[in-house]
């Protein structure tokens, strides 16, 4: 049988890969944002200022703090490399969420798991690249590499998933080709393909691709789901009949695009603590943007549920980009 051996979780936000004196590129996005979502409410960049004007965070986009803070999101995600590495398992297991890259407005699945032979993680696209909004294009070579790479797709543990999910009464959709457009095929997502560049450094092992709608209403699943369907993942990879080492990945998270300290810091004591039930019923409308990427964190911890495997949070490094609390917060761990 398969055995679950390490499980790790990684932002993979744009500030990542941006230069801490370029942030500011994207704060520009974000005054413009008619719509940020906070809590209970939704608020233009003024009333998020206004809102939060006692927390004092224009102390936060000084440089000095914003360099700080990106050197100690290297440190961790260098230490997540070495990590993996050294672990050295058979397959990695990623739970990402799909921003409508794969799947549009006309399909948009609440659960998905790839079980195609191979994905490609197509090149670095310049022209793209020079159509995106300020402060995207620089993090773009983050996820892409400069030619196409392929990686293997396990996909007796794909399919075996699928299964499992059914038989647990998951209306699962299953994936075994990646969309294609008039070019060729649409690359693997931003949620798999950071982690491919930046933690596997482009080590082709055999991965399985999870993804979650966590961004697009109607069809969010909640905490509770998202947990309940971990469980299942769990479940089908401990039943496998190959004898595997198994890696599983938060991909994505935490509080983004507008901070907030005190729901990270609520979700990553619920995980450490195994506190199912703060985890469950943390009310959906938090999640919501980019926030809603802590479901993948969630689905992992309900992977692990079943395992010994501890969590230890390396660091949460929130990354504030404007007086206003714009930013992404950004958090490191591994369960061993």
């Amino acid at each position: 049988m398969a055995e679950i051996v390490y499980g790790f979780g990684s932002s993979h936000g744009p500030l990542l890969s941006t230069p801490p004196e370029k942030w500011d590129l994207r704060a520009q996005a974000d005054k413009e944002n008619p719509a940020h979502p906070y809590r209970e409410g939704t608020y233009t960049w003024p009333e998020l200022r206004d809102l939060r004007k006692d927390e004092k965070l224009d102390d936060q986009i000084k440089l000095d703090i914003r360099e700080g803070r990106h050197a100690r999101n290297q440190k961790h995600m260098d230490a997540l490399a070495e990590k993996f590495a050294e672990v050295n398992p058979d397959i990695l297991v990623v739970v990402g969420d799909d921003q409508h890259e794969w799947f549009q407005s006309d399909v948009q699945p609440s659960f998905t798991v790839f079980h195609g032979d191979e994905v490609i993680n197509t090149a670095y696209d310049e022209e793209k690249a020079s159509k995106m909004q300020p402060g995207l294009a620089i993090s773009m070579k983050a996820n892409h590499p400069p030619e196409d790479h392929h990686y293997p797709v396990p996909t007796s543990l794909a399919s075996h998933i699928i299964h499992q999910a059914i038989q647990d009464e998951f209306d699962v959709t299953s994936s075994a080709a990646q969309p294609s457009k008039g070019n060729g095929p649409i690359g693997v997502g931003h949620a798999v393909g950071f982690i491919y560049r930046r933690i596997l450094r482009d080590k082709p092992v055999p991965l399985v691709p999870v993804l979650l709608n966590t961004f697009f209403p109607p069809n969010q699943p909640t905490p509770k789901r998202c947990y309940e369907f971990g469980q299942s993942i769990g479940r089908a990879i401990r039943s496998w009949g190959e004898n595997k080492r198994v890696a599983v990945c938060a991909s994505g998270g935490v509080s983004h695009f507008v901070i907030d300290e005190d729901f990270d810091e609520r979700m990553l004591k619920a995980m450490r603590e195994r506190d199912v039930e703060t985890l469950i019923n943390e009310p959906n409308y938090m999640f919501r943007s980019g926030t809603s990427e802590t479901k993948n964190w969630i689905t992992v911890c309900g992977i692990l549920s079943e395992t010994s495997l501890e969590m230890n949070l390396l660091d949460y490094v929130p990354c504030y980009r404007s007086e206003a609390g714009t930013g992404n917060a950004m958090a490191f761990a591994t369960w061993q």
